[in-house]
C-alpha cells in the first residue's frame, strides 16, 4: 500500500506542481484581481499561506508591498527561487518568511491581510481560527481589510465520487511528453464536523508511459460560518462573500 504523506510534504509533490496545478485552476479566475482591488496603490499586505508566491508576485508587479508567510518549508523553496530570479523592484517589494498563520509573530501594520484558495480552511474551525482572527486584527491598521478563501461545504458535501483510476487533472510537462497525472483515491465528508477529506494521488508519467514519480497526500478542508470569529476579533463585514468558481468565495472583513 503506498504511503499517504501529508500535503505539501517534503517527499509529495503537490507543492512541486502547485504552479502548473493553479494556473490551470478555472475556479480561482479572477481572484488576484480581487485582492489588489482590497488595498490602496502602493499599500501594504501580509498574505497568510503565501505558497509559491502565486498571488504575492502578481500584487509585488502592481506595486503593492507584500509579506507572505507560510508554514510548509516546501512552498517556500519556490518563492524564494523565484524571488531570486525576480525583477529586483519586483524582487524589493516582496518578504517571504516561514511562520504559523495561527500564532502570528510578524511586525508591522498593514493596509490589508489576505489568505487565498481555502488557506484558512487547512486548519480546523476553533481555537485555530479564533487565533488566526484576532492575529489579523492586530496586523490591520484601522480600515483595513481581511479577505480570505473559503470554500463551499455544501459543495464539498455533495463532491461525487470519482473513480480512482481516472483522472481528474492532466497536463503536458515538457516537450518530450511526460505528463502529470492527479488522480482522488479517496474522498470522505463529514459535514456535521465541518471536515472533508481527500487522498490525492500525483503520477508522473514518461514519454513511453512509465511511471515516474508517485506520491499519496491527504489534504483536510475545515468549514465554519467566520462571523463569529470576526465578531470576536472585532472585525466587520465589508461586503458580501464574493462568489468564485461556484466553488468558494471571498469573505471579507474590516477593522473599524
Amino acid at each position: 500500500m503506498a504511503e499517504v504523506r501529508p500535503y505539501y510534504s517534503e517527499k509529495g509533490l503537490t507543492a512541486t506542481f502547485y504552479d502548473l496545478t493553479t494556473a490551470m485552476d478555472p475556479s480561482l479566475a479572477g481572484d488576484i484581481d480581487i485582492y489588489r482591488s482590497l488595498v490602496p496603490p502602493e499599500g501594504s499586505v501580509l498574505e497568510l499561506g503565501v505558497g509559491t508566491g502565486r498571488v504575492a508576485f502578481a500584487l509585488a508587479e502592481s506595486g503593492l508591498s507584500v509579506t507572505g508567510i507560510d508554514l510548509a518549508p516546501t512552498m517556500l523553496v519556490q518563492a524564494r527561487a523565484k524571488l531570486a530570479a525576480a525583477d529586483p523592484r519586483v524582487a524589493a517589494r516582496l518578504t517571504f518568511l516561514q511562520g504559523d498563520m495561527a500564532a502570528l509573530n510578524v511586525a508591522g501594520i498593514y493596509d490589508a491581510v489576505i489568505c487565498p484558495y481555502f488557506g484558512l480552511a487547512h486548519l480546523p474551525a476553533g481555537t485555530a481560527w479564533r487565533n488566526v482572527f484576532a492575529g489579523v486584527a492586530k496586523r490591520l491598521k484601522l480600515g483595513g481589510l481581511w479577505a480570505f478563501h473559503l470554500p463551499s461545504a455544501e459543495r464539498m458535501a455533495q463532491a461525487p465520487a470519482t473513480p480512482p483510476d481516472r483522472p481528474v487533472f492532466q497536463a503536458p510537462l515538457d516537450a518530450s511528453g511526460r505528463q502529470l497525472s492527479i488522480f482522488i483515491h479517496a474522498r470522505s465528508a463529514k459535514p456535521g464536523v465541518g471536515r472533508f477529506d481527500q487522498i490525492v494521488d500525483h503520477v508522473v508519467m514518461g514519454p513511453k508511459g512509465q511511471v515516474e514519480r508517485r506520491a499519496r497526500e491527504r489534504i483536510s478542508y475545515y468549514a465554519a460560518d467566520p462571523a463569529p470569529y470576526a465578531l470576536a476579533a472585532g472585525l466587520v463585514l465589508d461586503r458580501p462573500a464574493i462568489d468564485l468558481g461556484g466553488v468558494g468565495a471571498i469573505h471579507v472583513f474590516r477593522r473599524d
